[in-house]
């Protein structure tokens, strides 16, 4: 009788492409097992081998998932964020039989990272926000490596084909899921109507976006950099439900408290869909508390060139902040972060920040940064072969750290038996 796989990953919904299929490859190679549940068709896509559909509804989800779960011995979870209603319930789910979590998101410092952190991440991070803590762990992690690391090849081309062709899967074999709903507010045919039309105002944009960049550049200017409204971060992990309601608050502040010399610089998110007029929304709040002049619109530019001449960043919790604090920046964060760590960030409220937004301790951030490589960030990336072939490797490294010494599955089967007895 052949053994046992050492352990056994469970799959849901990954980023869009090849990369859970390729993990899962990767873990087989050196003895574990691994399995997938698919919920709508775009998973089908994205995940060519063997797999089991659920094609029931939301509310039979649980039961349906603990069955699978024991009957399959699972030990792992692996699922790409953790906020997805789907995801949520597993990640619940599991918890209460023991399994290791591992969830996959975007990397909190970018580029060239990709978030894999136990338990949860971002509002739902089990990492704590006292600066004592980092200041600690950090002492026997080695510094990071001098000069800049070359960067992993990235196509934006790549995205947009592993969005549509997902999108278009789980339309197409929507017959397939009939319960199935996306956790996203829009359905794909209307974000595919708001992508195309962005992609034909792409060239005024940009236009657009030269002229606006001419009148600010030279001007002491704060960023704000626009989230998606479709992103938990903003939806769960944020006191305002929606980016229109965070863009008002920041700009009533900034006309209340800002100095008059500082202007106020909103930049569009690089994946927003189109369907929101950002720009018209923008000057119209603008008007109304009287800015006009002060505050200026992006829809297509660099945001790095823009956070590097900024005075600061207000952000809700975009890594838009990462990136600032990587160039000394200050930043204050609105909402829930793994990296609102007072002194990291801005300690005190928005109005403060206007007039004297201060610096990011240097030393801490470094801790922090070493800290979050060594426990929670995987280097590489989704849109090339290198960087796929890398995140798959430093992927398997992390899942199977440690896997030795969770529960054995003689000891979960007992504890399962006994969940079962008493519950």
């Amino acid at each position: 009788m052949a053994d046992a796989p050492a352990q056994t990953f469970l799959f849901l919904q990954g980023p869009h492409g090849p990369f859970f299929a390729m993990l899962a490859d990767a873990l087989r190679a050196r003895g574990h097992g691994a399995l997938r549940i698919n919920i709508n068709g775009g998973d089908k896509v994205d995940w060519p081998g063997e797999a089991t559909d659920y094609r029931g509804t939301f509310r039979n989800w649980p039961l349906f998932f603990d069955d699978f779960i024991v009957h399959h011995d699972v030990t792992d979870l692996v699922l790409y964020g953790d906020c997805r209603p789907y995801h949520a319930s597993a990640h619940k789910m599991a918890r209460l039989r023991g399994l290791r979590v591992h969830v996959v998101e975007e990397g909190y410092i970018r580029p060239d990272f990709m978030t894999l952190q136990e338990d949860g991440v971002n509002g739902n991070s089990t990492l704590p926000l006292d600066p004592q803590w980092y200041l600690d762990q950090a002492r026997d992690l080695p510094a990071e490596e001098g000069g800049k690391a070359p960067e992993i090849p990235s196509a934006f081309r790549q995205r947009a084909v592993n969005t549509a062709r997902n999108g278009l899967a789980s339309a197409v074999m929507r017959p397939a899921f009939p319960f199935y709903r996306t956790h996203r507010p829009q359905n794909f045919a209307l974000e595919a109507a708001g992508w195309f039309k962005k992609l034909m105002l792409r060239k005024g944009d940009r236009q657009a976006s030269v002229a606006e960049w001419d009148k600010v550049r030279d001007k002491p200017y704060f960023t704000l950099p626009l989230q998606l409204d479709s992103d938990y971060q903003i939806r769960v992990h944020s006191p305002f439900g929606n980016m229109r309601a965070a863009l008002r608050f920041v700009i009533k502040s900034f006309a209340r408290h800002a100095p008059p010399g500082t202007s106020l610089l909103v930049k569009r998110h690089p994946l927003d869909s189109g369907l929101v007029a950002w720009e018209r929304l923008t000057r119209r709040l603008a008007a109304r508390y009287g800015v006009s002049e002060r505050v200026f619109y992006l829809a297509d530019w660099d945001i790095a060139q823009v956070v590097g001449k900024s005075l600061g960043v207000v952000t809700v919790n975009s890594t838009v902040g990462t990136l600032a604090l990587n160039r000394g920046k200050p930043v204050l964060v609105l909402g829930h972060a793994v990296y609102k760590v007072p002194g990291v960030v801005y300690k005190g409220t928005l109005d403060e920040f206007w007039l004297d937004p201060g610096a990011p301790d240097e030393e801490l951030y470094s801790a922090f940064r070493r800290v979050l490589i060594d426990r929670c960030l995987i280097r590489g990336g989704l849109l090339s072969e290198q960087g796929l072939n890398m995140l798959v490797n430093n992927a398997v490294q992390r899942l199977c750290a440690g896997g030795e010494n969770h529960r054995s599955k003689p000891a979960r089967r007992a504890a399962v038996a006994k969940l079962e007895v008493t519950g």
